[in-house]
């Protein structure tokens, strides 16, 4: 596994025009976990994906009628299965953060990298989904420097008012201990 222009070299590409250009593409110095479930609290079926994408249709859930328009965005993706997808090169901003402070200073979105885990705040992650986070962030630390363990954090760590993801079912020890090797 490596990085090649942004791009980690395992993942499936599905391009989300759900991004911009960072203010300084040198300055990625903080990772986001996150969580997705599309509808909420059920696994498969490609609806992130979609929601990514802008494909999402607004006819098949009642819950995506209220989302479907939105438009955001992460760098990738880890199924249940431990399957990655990459949405977003990493030396672009991807829309995902929203209104968020590390630190003291704000607007996380400009020097993150975004990873969602198929998931919920309440029900356990899998081993599959753990060990491809590890290996991700392993190889993100060693391509982007400045990406420290003690700069991972949850997406409620920057946005605790509005924000519970990753949730109590993360376990942060084992990810660590994985994270580390």
């Amino acid at each position: 596994m490596h990085i090649d222009q942004g791009w980690l070299s395992t993942a499936t590409v599905l391009a989300s025009p759900n991004a911009d250009p960072r203010p300084d593409e040198s300055d990625i110095s903080l990772l986001v976990i996150h969580n997705i479930s599309l509808p909420p609290e059920q696994f498969g079926g490609g609806h992130v994906a979609e929601l990514f994408t802008n494909t999402l249709d607004p006819n098949i859930h009642p819950y995506f009628a209220e989302i479907a328009n939105l438009k955001v965005s992460a760098h990738l993706l880890i199924d249940r299965e431990g399957v990655v997808i990459q949405f977003v090169s990493f030396d672009e901003r991807a829309w995902h953060a929203g209104v968020s402070a590390f630190a003291g200073r704000p607007a996380c979105n400009d020097f993150s990298i975004g990873i969602e885990l198929e998931g919920t705040d309440i029900e356990p992650y899998t081993d599959l989904q753990y060990e491809r986070l590890a290996k991700v962030t392993q190889c993100l630390m060693s391509e982007y420097p400045a990406l420290t363990h003690e700069r991972i954090v949850g997406h409620s760590d920057i946005a605790p008012d509005r924000k519970t993801d990753p949730g109590p079912a993360f376990d942060w020890s084992y990810f660590g201990k994985l994270a580390r090797g």
